[in-house]
């Protein structure tokens, strides 16, 4: 069973950001089963590797459109993301030390933070970005 179910209400109403978001959903979900099936180590940190290199894929296109537009809100968005990839990457540098494993607490942390993100920060601009002709 997915930890995180894709629903339009998920959506911000931005194609390219809906496309990503859904990705992101998918690689938590990924994880999460991988961590449920006991998977080694080596496959869980490709996972949580690609988890956060896409997840700076996805934070630049939307920085990128926050530029582009002069988006109002920017800093404080942009202090959120750099505040999940801290914590990210503290999350990895502990499992990799075997310091920390993968836990259901990380996993609801990651599905949280983003279901969140997505319902709360991220939809503050669909409205925006709409305006500005991107959909």
């Amino acid at each position: 069973m997915a930890l995180i179910t894709w629903n339009d209400t998920l959506s911000v109403n931005v194609e390219e950001i809906d496309q990503q978001h859904r990705t992101l959903i998918a690689m938590i979900n990924e994880l999460n089963e991988a961590m449920k099936l006991g998977k080694g180590k080596d496959v869980l940190g490709k996972i949580v590797n690609s988890l956060i290199s896409y997840t700076a894929i996805h934070f630049k296109t939307e920085e990128t459109y926050f530029a582009q537009f002069g988006y109002p809100d920017t800093e404080n968005h942009k202090k959120e993301h750099a505040a999940f990839v801290q914590k990210v990457v503290a999350f990895k540098g502990g499992f990799e030390k075997k310091e920390l494993s993968l836990t259901i607490n990380v996993m609801g942390f990651l599905s949280d933070w983003l279901k969140d993100h997505i319902m709360g920060t991220d939809k503050k601009y669909t409205g925006f970005f709409n305006e500005m002709g991107l959909k």
